[in-house]
């Protein structure tokens, strides 16, 4: 190597070829030595690997701009820390701060930070030995993969995304070490380079990227803005945005606010300014409406890409509800309310803050996909990673920042063990003791947000066994009367174990009005479950309860609507069955008759629990074609016997009007379950008027 530091013993070992010189640095006269050209060689283990880090090092090109800023990002914070430790004074004007600047007509982005910088040394050190482990095994294992997940994670190759962009790539970095000199480092995307003496003044780095030609849209401003606002909104340092063909703006400010960083374009006094107006005694006079100001002209003031102190890095303390709002507002670019937000801030036994919002679900059709944003270190690594995130979770919107998440090098996968398992474990019971500590304390407030929140728990109750033990007791039930119950209000334990308790329920109040009216007469109660993770969490609580069922309000009559009766229905059962097979041209219509305790009911269709919930799987899964009986039965047809209609039916099976009271009576009965198929409605909107007719004669 060209020249050689040992910060530890402040020695430069100075080869023959490297001669003394003298140049500004940081405003100083220092003395420091010039060193000979050098050309190298990267030091990998096949010419090919450029191609390769180009078409897969990340799944989206984007992410350089990412992984250049991280690097600056990291270099600033080491310097700031050796700062702290006494081992370097930084200057008095020094401002932490990473620029981008962008130029369309040179196609180059630069990145420059200023942070602690390279050495020669450094440079030969971290960015010409590429971190490979077996590069040959590695070429030919992924020479044919397009999975970038798969190839990235066991390499340092973050600088080397910029690759994916740029047919040339030059550093120019100044080190904080005394005696240290600026170093040029270039290399074209082959496995050369050339390093040499170069000219940078300020302590840090200059990255420039020579776009290829199908990257030019990253000398757009407008481009790069929206790529830094994806990834590094929120990183802990500053970060400015220029394009450098752009002229010059001003903005104009009090004089008052002027600060040695401004650039004074032109000093401005306004005269004051006034107004002849008629006083309380009607007499004109003259007054003054806006004082005189001295005003300056300056070149517009950049303004930071970066928020470096976001609200999750705060104690929950120091944050007010306006601004957990405002930052909802913003990151989620949802202008509804969320409902309530869980802060999370723990030091060990590892390290993570983040913000879970509940948001506001309208309607059953409004999309529940929520986004939680994962952080590490304020870099912004991916959305909804699941291996932190409890699959639950990711309903809910929110942010997660864990500094010590073991992430793969592309920073955009994860390691898959322990630890980022306790992380996951912790997070679910944060929002679990948050939820039903809120039901214990203030149980108003959990039954307004239940309707909103009840899909994730459910799902959660689902998903998660831990969660679904400790939120089993807190989930709610909304009854008839809109009272909300919970599972023990609605089925206490029962004194013999093989008894089992029915919960009844409704999926559509307005479809099963006619059901919901013959049960609220006979003081029977049932539950509204109408979102559409309902099956699935009923199903689940079954599981987990041998004791407890739950039928829809419409699955049957028995107990619930029928009369207790030992009279004997054959005669006017076999009777009707006939007469409503042959009219309808159903010879397999399964028809009951029963007493229903409502006399003014003349028919309701019923469908078995068990075979309505097999034909909403074969919904489900796109066989809504299939036979359903094939599955242990189909619709029944139960008509009243208390009923005058059906009477008539009985009494009169061969009158001219029979055919069309059955036809008539068969749709309402259909009509009070589901929706008539359109053929089907189509004749009972023509029945209909026909009768109307007949009544007017």
């Amino acid at each position: 190597m060209a020249l050689q530091y040992y910060a530890e013993r402040q020695i430069l070992v100075l080869p023959q070829n490297i001669k003394k010189t003298t140049i500004n640095r940081n405003k100083m006269q220092r003395s420091v030595y010039i060193m000979a050209q050098k050309h190298g060689n990267l030091s990998i283990n096949s010419e090919n690997i450029f191609p390769i880090i180009k078409k897969w090092l990340y799944s989206d090109h984007d992410i350089f701009v990412r992984e250049l800023i991280s690097n600056g990002c990291d270099a600033i914070t080491k310097l700031r820390k050796l700062s702290s430790m006494g081992e370097f004074e930084l200057p008095e004007d020094y401002k932490e701060k990473i620029e981008v600047v962008v130029d369309a007509n040179e196609k180059t982005m630069k990145f420059i930070d200023t942070g602690l910088g390279m050495t020669a040394d450094e440079i030969e050190e971290y960015i010409t030995q590429i971190a490979f482990s077996g590069a040959t095994e590695f070429l030919e294992k992924y020479k044919d993969k397009t999975d970038q997940d798969q190839i990235i994670g066991h390499f340092g190759l973050g600088f080397y995304s910029a690759f994916m962009v740029a047919d040339k790539v030059t550093i120019d970095s100044l080190s904080y070490k005394e005696g240290a000199l600026p170093v040029h480092w270039e290399c074209d995307g082959g496995t050369e380079y050339d390093i040499e003496d170069g000219t940078r003044e300020q302590i840090g780095t200059q990255i420039t990227l020579f776009l290829n030609e199908d990257s030019l849209m990253f000398a757009n401003e407008s481009k790069v803005e929206e790529v830094i606002q994806k990834y590094c909104s929120f990183m802990p340092v500053e970060i400015f945005l220029t394009d450098a063909n752009k002229e010059q703006e001003f903005e104009t400010i009090d004089e008052s606010e002027l600060t040695e960083e401004d650039v004074v374009v032109e000093h401005i006094h306004e005269d004051a300014k006034t107004e002849e107006k008629e006083n309380e005694n009607g007499e004109k006079e003259t007054v003054e409406v806006s004082p005189a100001k001295d005003l300056v002209k300056i070149n517009k003031r950049p303004v930071s890409l970066s928020d470096t102190h976001p609200l999750w890095m705060k104690h929950p303390n120091d944050c007010t509800d306006e601004e957990y709002r405002a930052f909802y507002h913003k990151v989620f670019s949802d202008f509804k309310e969320p409902l309530f937000w869980i802060h999370l801030n723990m030091d060990y036994p590892f390290n993570l803050k983040g913000i879970l919002y509940f948001p506001q679900i309208n309607s059953e059709y409004d999309s529940i996909e929520g986004t939680i944003k994962l952080y590490n270190s304020q870099v912004f690594i991916a959305d909804n990673i699941k291996e932190v995130i409890p699959e639950f979770l990711m309903l809910l919107k929110g942010v997660i920042d864990c500094p010590d998440l073991p992430l793969n090098v592309s920073r955009s996968a994860l390691q898959n063990d322990g630890f980022v398992k306790k992380i996951s474990d912790y997070i679910s019971k944060k929002v679990a003791d948050k939820l039903t500590g809120m039901c214990k304390t203030d149980r108003e407030t959990y039954e307004k947000y239940w309707d909103d929140i009840s899909p994730f728990i459910k799902f959660g109750y689902i998903k998660d066994q831990k969660f679904g033990e400790k939120i089993k007791d807190y989930i709610l039930f909304k009854n008839m009367d809109q009272k909300y119950l919970t599972l023990s209000d609605l089925a206490p334990v029962p004194a013999d174990e093989k008894e089992k308790t029915t919960i009844y329920y409704i999926t559509d109040e307005v479809q099963q009005s006619q059901y919901i009216n013959m049960f609220k007469e006979q003081g029977l109660d049932a539950v509204i479950l109408k979102h559409n993770i309902d099956s699935a969490f009923i199903s689940q609580l079954e599981q987990q309860s041998q004791n407890l069922a739950f039928k829809r309000i419409d699955a049957d009559v028995e107990g619930a609507l029928k009369e207790d009766s030992d009279e004997d229905l054959t005669d006017i059962t076999t009777a009707l069955t006939e007469l409503f097979r042959k009219t309808l041209g159903k010879e397999n219509l399964d028809v009951h008759v029963d007493k229903l305790k409502n006399e003014d009911v003349s028919a309701v269709i019923t469908l078995s629990e068990e075979s309505r919930r097999m034909q909403d799987m074969m919904k489900m899964y796109g066989m809504a074609g299939m036979d359903p009986s094939m599955f242990g039965g189909a619709e029944s047809l139960t008509l009243n016997a208390n009923n005058q209609l059906v009477q008539y039916l009985f009494e009169h099976g061969d009158a001219e009007n029979t055919p069309i009271i059955c036809e008539q009576l068969y749709d309402l009965a259909v009509l009070s379950n589901k929706q008539l198929p359109a053929d089907q409605m189509t004749k009972f909107i023509a029945r209909s008027n026909k009768i109307m007719q007949m009544l007017t004669k």
